[in-house]
C-alpha cells in the first residue's frame, strides 16, 4: 500500500470515528435556580441529554437572563431559543385561546386544572400554541394566585376599592381588578418590589412561592387568599426545533417533559407550604376570604365581555367548567 493510500485510509477512519456534534439547546426560565420550575427544567435537560446519548444537550438559563417573557416567547417562536417554561398569562396576546386560562375562577381548584390540562382539553391548547410556533409538551403548576397589599386584609370586594394593584400584562387582569373596584396597573415583575415600597402601587397578586422569593412579603404584609387565578405553565419547545427531531428523539423529549412536570408539581406543593410558613414567621398576616362567591359573582361582566368578543371560545369555557 502506498503512503498516499495509507494516509487517505487513516483520514477516512478518523472521520468515521468522530462522533456527530451534539445539538446544543438553549432554554429560557424566569425563575431563580432553586425554584421548583428551575429544578424540574434541569431534570428535563439531564434526562434528554442522557437518553439521546448526547445527541441533544439542553442548557437552562435561569433568572430571565435571556430576556423577559415577551421577548423569550418571540425567540422560541422564531427558533432563537429551543425551549422554555412559560406562564400562560402573558401568552394571550399571541395565542388568543390561552386567554381562557386567564379568566378569573375558571378552575375550581388546582387538582381540576391538572386533570383538564393533562387531558383532551389541554391538547386543544397545545394545538393552538403549535399554530404559533410553540409545542407544549407538558404543563407545570403555578398554584393559585391571591391578593396581597400594604394596607389591610381583604375580606370582601369592597376592601379592594380604590387600591392600586399590579397585574400581569393582560387586559383580563385589568378588568378583574376593575370589577372589584380597584385600579389595575400592568407592570414588569421586576419593578413590583420598589413600587410597593414607595407607594406607587398598594398591592399585587401572586402565589406563595413568588410572594416569598420576590421578597414582596417584606413590603406588603397582608396576604388574602382569594384563589382568583389558577394559571398553568407550559414546558414548550420551538416548533422549528421540534420538527428537526427524529421520531425517536421526539418520544424521548416528550417523556422527559412529562416527567419534569410530575416532579415540578410535587416540588411546587412542598414549596407552597414552606413559603407560607416562612412569610408567616416573618410577620405576614394571612387571611382566607370567607365568601369567595362574592368575588366570583363580580366577575360576571368579565365573562360576558370575553364571550361576546370571542364567541368561538365559549364552548371551551363551558367544557372546562363542566369538567371534574
Amino acid at each position: 500500500m502506498t503512503f498516499t493510500r495509507i494516509a487517505l485510509t487513516s483520514a477516512i477512519a478518523a472521520l468515521v470515528a468522530v462522533p456527530a456534534l451534539a445539538d446544543q439547546w438553549r432554554g429560557w426560565n424566569i425563575h431563580p435556580e432553586d425554584y421548583p420550575n428551575s429544578i424540574a427544567l434541569e431534570t428535563f435537560a439531564k434526562e434528554v441529554a442522557e437518553k439521546t446519548e448526547g445527541r441533544i444537550e439542553p442548557q437552562v438559563y435561569h433568572n430571565a437572563v435571556l430576556g423577559d417573557q415577551p421577548d423569550a416567547i418571540e425567540q422560541v417562536r422564531n427558533g432563537g431559543l429551543d425551549f422554555a417554561n412559560f406562564n400562560m398569562g402573558p401568552m394571550g396576546q399571541i395565542v388568543p385561546a390561552t386567554n381562557v386560562l386567564s379568566l378569573p375562577f375558571i378552575f375550581k381548584d388546582v387538582d381540576q386544572m391538572h386533570v383538564v390540562m393533562d387531558g383532551e382539553i389541554g391538547q386543544r391548547f397545545s394545538d393552538a400554541l403549535a399554530e404559533e410556533g410553540l409545542v407544549a409538551l407538558s404543563w407545570f403548576d403555578s398554584g393559585s394566585r391571591s391578593f396581597y397589599n400594604t394596607k389591610q386584609p381583604i375580606e370582601t370586594p369592597d376592601d379592594v376599592k380604590g387600591m392600586k394593584f399590579r397585574v400581569m400584562n393582560n387586559d383580563l387582569y385589568v378588568q378583574m381588578v376593575d370589577q372589584l373596584g380597584g385600579n389595575a396597573t400592568p407592570m414588569a415583575y421586576g419593578e413590583v418590589y420598589q413600587s410597593l415600597k414607595t407607594g406607587v402601587i398598594d398591592g399585587a397578586e401572586n402565589n406563595y412561592p413568588s410572594y416569598d422569593s420576590s421578597n414582596h412579603f417584606e413590603v406588603a404584609k397582608y396576604y388574602s387568599i382569594t384563589n382568583h387565578l389558577i394559571i398553568p405553565e407550559c414546558l414548550c419547545v420551538s416548533t422549528a426545533t421540534w420538527d428537526g427531531l427524529s421520531d425517536e428523539d421526539k418520544a424521548i423529549v416528550k417523556e422527559a417533559a412529562v416527567n419534569a412536570a410530575k416532579e415540578q408539581r410535587e416540588l411546587w406543593a412542598d414549596r407552597e407550604m414552606k413559603s407560607r410558613e416562612k412569610v408567616e414567621a416573618a410577620g405576614s398576616q394571612i387571611n382566607e376570604v370567607k365568601d369567595p362567591k362574592a368575588f366570583q359573582d363580580a366577575m360576571g361582566p368579565v365573562y360576558e365581555g370575553f364571550i361576546k368578543a370571542n364567541p368561538d371560545l365559549e364552548s371551551l369555557i363551558k367544557d372546562i367548567q363542566a369538567s371534574s
